[in-house]
């Protein structure tokens, strides 16, 4: 399985499959407005700016689950991304991304990447994972790794030929 066989939400509440962005590569990235890392929504906001024309997107799912650190409706959390941080790329509908009601998808990216001494439980909010080309999970960085700390991996799969 590869991501490209998940359906999401869209914050505005509408179905859509990840095939949509087949040949891109992507950070999906659990986020939280009110999390001491919201500031690296300005990061990750400035990769998708910069490297989307190449086939890059970042991906944002608010997820709640770490001290309530995210608001409880989806219009206000998209309220407070584009005016607080004047974010466009795409966010998806508020999820939970460990435990049994986590979401496939991220159960599936916790799966396929693990963190800190092998664990497969997220540990807080702004979790990253790289994505190839082709869907497959290629690398998770924690928290603490900023935006500007991933570019590097970035460019890298950006400049693989694109298979799908």
């Amino acid at each position: 399985m590869s991501v490209y066989d998940y359906e999401v939400k869209t914050i505005r509440g509408e179905k859509q499959s990840l095939a949509e962005y087949a040949g891109n590569v992507l950070l999906i990235v659990n986020t939280a407005t009110k999390c001491g890392f919201a500031p690296q929504f300005k990061g990750l906001q400035q990769l998708h700016d910069e490297y989307g024309a190449q086939g890059f997107s970042v991906l944002g799912f608010p997820c709640g689950q770490f001290a309530n650190q995210e608001e409880e409706h989806d219009e206000e959390i998209a309220q407070a991304c584009e005016l607080n941080f004047g974010v466009s790329f795409p966010l998806f509908t508020k999820v939970d991304v460990k435990g049994d009601e986590a979401h496939p998808l991220f159960k599936h990216l916790s799966d396929k990447a693990r963190g800190v001494l092998g664990s497969k439980s997220i540990k807080w909010n702004f979790t990253k994972f790289l994505i190839d080309r082709e869907g497959n999970v290629v690398k998770r960085f924690g928290p603490n790794e900023t935006p500007d700390k991933i570019v590097s991996d970035i460019r890298q799969l950006l400049a693989e030929p694109t298979r799908v």
